[in-house]
C-alpha cells in the first residue's frame, strides 16, 4: 500500500508540472552569422555553433525541445537569449540547431513545436509508516 501511495504521489506531481510546461507551434528562424561572438541577453557570448535559442518570455536555461513539424527532425536547446522580435516567429535557433533541423536551406524558416522540458523532479519523499495501535 505503501508504494502504490508513493507512487500515485509522483505520478501526480509529474502530472501537474507537465500541464504547467510551455508548448506552442509556430514559426522558428535563426540567427544571422553577424551575431556570433556577440553578447546575448543573459550575458553569455553568442556562438552559432552551440544549441542555443532566443525567447520572448521563457526564463534562460530554460530547455527546450524543437520539433520541425515538416520533417520530424527535432533537437534540445537552452534560452539564452531574446527574441524573436518579429511577430510572426516564436523562437529564433543557432545556426547548429537550425542546420540539424533543416532551417538552414530555403527560406531560413520553418513551421515547429516548441516544448519545455522539465526540471528534474526530486524523488518522493516516504510516507511515514503508521504505528500499529495497541
Amino acid at each position: 500500500m505503501l508504494c502504490f501511495s508513493v507512487q500515485a504521489k509522483a505520478q501526480w506531481e509529474a502530472d501537474s508540472i507537465k500541464s504547467n510546461l510551455y508548448i506552442k507551434e509556430g514559426v522558428a528562424s535563426y540567427y544571422a552569422n553577424r551575431f556570433h561572438g556577440r553578447r546575448t541577453a543573459n550575458g553569455e557570448i553568442y556562438s552559432k555553433n552551440k544549441l542555443t535559442a532566443a525567447h520572448l518570455t521563457l526564463p534562460f536555461n530554460t530547455k527546450l525541445k524543437v520539433t520541425n513539424l515538416r520533417n520530424k527532425k527535432w533537437v534540445i536547446v537552452r534560452v539564452n537569449d531574446r527574441g524573436p522580435y518579429n511577430r510572426k516567429r516564436i523562437i529564433d535557433l543557432s545556426y547548429r540547431a537550425a542546420k540539424h533541423l533543416g532551417l538552414t536551406k530555403g527560406k531560413g524558416i520553418a513551421r515547429v513545436r516548441v516544448e519545455e522540458i522539465p526540471k528534474a523532479l526530486p524523488p518522493p519523499k516516504p510516507e511515514p509508516e503508521k504505528q500499529p495501535e495497541d
